[in-house]
């Protein structure tokens, strides 16, 4: 999530928890965003964020990590935030088949609704605004 806008820049769906899951959504928001070097991106203290693999790619771009203080889930308040919206919008009124289905509905609503039409309350009730700079990643 872009805190500035509050786009979700990059995002990944698996059926597991593994580092690889974690890599792919920061390498989507990396190619659509382009950070200059130094910026910030928080995150809780998750594996999946502190393996190697992860901290490698965060570095080759020199972004800074920084992770939430031991079970302080207020350290990631906006995607803590996003999760539940997501949830209580989309996810908690759908039953899906199979997981594709489940990826183009998450698709459709990230991309389509979310990120374009979403008023949010961090932005004074507007849209999601573009940037032309880098803002921290959560």
């Amino acid at each position: 999530m872009d805190l500035h806008t509050r786009k979700i820049v990059g995002w990944s769906m698996r059926e597991h928890l593994r580092a690889e899951l974690a890599t792919s959504a920061l390498m989507m928001a990396i190619q659509r965003q382009r950070p200059s070097p130094d910026l910030g991106q928080q995150s809780n203290r998750g594996v999946q964020y502190a393996c190697d693999d992860y901290q490698a790619a965060l570095k080759v771009v020199g972004i800074i990590p920084s992770m939430s203080r031991r079970a302080n889930p207020l350290d990631n308040a906006p995607i803590e935030s996003f999760f539940h919206t997501l949830k209580t919008e989309l996810v908690h009124h759908r039953t899906y088949a199979t997981r594709h289905d489940a990826k183009r509905d998450l698709f459709a609503y990230v991309e389509g609704f979310y990120n374009r039409q979403r008023l949010h309350s961090a932005l004074g009730r507007r849209q999601g605004r573009d940037s032309g700079r880098a803002e921290p990643l959560q």
